[in-house]
């Protein structure tokens, strides 16, 4: 970690929400006048989709269908690494953007399915934002969290998680339910042991729960709306947190244990410009003074 170049690092599962929280962190940034680079999970996969295509079928014929994005291997988690202590020892790095569809296409100019060329960080920024798959891992071969200040996690309970991504893919990719199952059942290995250890070692959770019946997700016909649910968050280190200011700025909110807070989903957005906001501030203003 770093006082003068500080590290947010959001990471969730596909389709948990994290690019709500980045509009939140967005919000924040122009509000307080912060300068943020980012960086996104999928410009450091290591395979473009015709290249992945063809290394799932590989390791399908070696017996193996648990390949996926989600596995450490499918990723460049190295170099997301070497640009996390470059980023916190002097303020530069780079990045690149995996183009996904043929909006995306036209803004950069390359098809879909493949990257742009790595560029240069804008100079002067005042941190750097990661969103992705894997901002927390730790492994035997990086370690990520020492890296970053702030580490925030977004996943929703598992149902929930998968409701969203067949809808998701369904409507916006064109995939059937059932191609969409089995993408389901092959990260499911990854899962477990690629992206929930990350959520120990966050500093923040927030975890949407529905509250109405998501118990077969496969036939479900919409995603549960944000007053259909409520949004559980766990501070890995409870001091400081000024809770009962919290829960009285937070309409329906209580807390559930000594380090954690439920608030209803709609109110999601507001409990993180609340929560973090000062924390950015801090970190920023310890940055510009270092």
């Amino acid at each position: 970690m770093s006082k003068k170049h500080p590290i947010i690092s959001v990471t969730g599962s596909s389709g948990a929400g994290t690019s709500t929280v980045k509009h939140t962190f967005d919000q924040i940034f122009r509000r307080e006048g912060i300068k943020a680079v980012s960086i996104e999970g999928d410009a450091f996969h290591r395979y473009n989709r015709a290249e992945m295509k063809a290394e799932l079928q590989k390791h399908y014929d070696a017996g193996d269908p648990t390949f996926s994005h989600f596995s450490y291997e499918a990723n460049e988690l190295g170099e997301l690494e070497r640009v996390f202590r470059e980023y916190g020892e002097t303020g530069k790095g780079r990045t690149r953007h995996y183009v996904h569809d043929d909006k995306e296409a036209e803004r950069y100019g390359v098809p879909p399915g493949e990257f742009t060329e790595w560029a240069e960080f804008a100079h002067d920024s005042d941190l750097l934002f990661y969103e992705g798959l894997h901002g927390a891992v730790a492994n035997d071969t990086v370690n990520l969290p020492k890296l970053a200040d702030l580490k925030i996690g977004v996943v929703p309970v598992i149902n929930l998680e998968w409701i969203q991504k067949i809808h998701r893919d369904r409507d916006s990719r064109g995939y059937s339910t059932e191609a969409v199952t089995d993408v389901i059942l092959r990260r499911m290995h990854a899962y477990v042991h690629c992206i929930t250890p990350q959520f120990t070692e966050t500093d923040v959770n927030f975890q949407r729960v529905p509250i109405v019946d998501t118990s077969n997700p496969f036939i479900a016909r919409w995603i549960p709306t944000p007053d259909e649910s409520l949004v559980v968050i766990r501070f890995k280190n409870p001091r400081g947190i000024d809770f009962s200011y919290l829960t009285s700025m937070i309409g329906g909110s209580w807390m559930s244990r000594a380090n954690s807070i439920v608030i209803p989903g709609g109110k999601m957005d507001l409990a993180m410009q609340l929560i973090f906001t000062p924390m950015v501030e801090r970190l920023v203003h310890e940055a510009r003074r270092a």
